[in-house]
């Protein structure tokens, strides 16, 4: 009776000790494959960069900053602003002359088919390429049709990411809300 029940509670504390040994090899590889995979759209939105060191910056001096790459021809930018469902993230290129080399929306949850659009549309992506911060909805960028507030927020972050370079004022509410 005795060896019933020692069986089963051995093999479960035998399975325990191999799963737990599982995860504590494989746990690096997540965050390794993590790495290389940001490292690649990196290296995509600052061409002719290949290495990218996280850098400090001030937080408090452009709140939509959230991390810093330093590369050889520029910086690559986390970047957020508010958008019509919430934050909507964007990692942006920009050289050292202050211009954006390429961008990618990281996370958004605005309405899927109207400010979601903006995670895919390449035309809508591209009006931002080569600007210099003074990007702006109804003017320089064509909104996404029915996401103005998202389209807004995109342009936010863009422009706070080349005011991150160049040290421009990011204090104009020229792309809140209403502006």
């Amino acid at each position: 009776m005795k060896s019933k029940i020692v069986t089963p509670i051995l093999t479960i504390v035998i399975a325990a000790v191999v799963l737990l040994g599982g995860k504590a090899a494989l746990s690096g590889t997540a965050e390794k494959n993590l790495g290389i995979a940001r490292n690649k759209m990196m290296t995509a939105i600052l061409p002719g960069s290949t290495s990218f060191a996280p850098e400090e910056f001030d937080a408090a001096g452009n709140p939509a900053i959230k991390s810093v790459y330093k590369a050889e021809n520029g910086f690559v930018i986390e970047s957020t602003a508010y958008g019509y469902n919430g934050d909507v993230t964007l990692m942006v290129g920009v050289s050292n002359e202050g211009k954006v080399t390429g961008l990618v929306v990281e996370d958004m949850q605005e309405t899927r088919g109207l400010g979601a659009e903006a995670l895919t549309d390449v035309t809508f992506l591209a009006q931002f390429l080569l600007t210099g911060g003074d990007a702006e909805v109804g003017s320089s960028v064509d909104a996404l049709t029915g996401a103005t507030v998202s389209s807004k927020a995109v342009t936010k972050a863009v422009n706070s990411a080349v005011a991150y370079v160049t040290g421009a004022d990011t204090s104009s509410s020229a792309t809140e809300w209403g502006g």
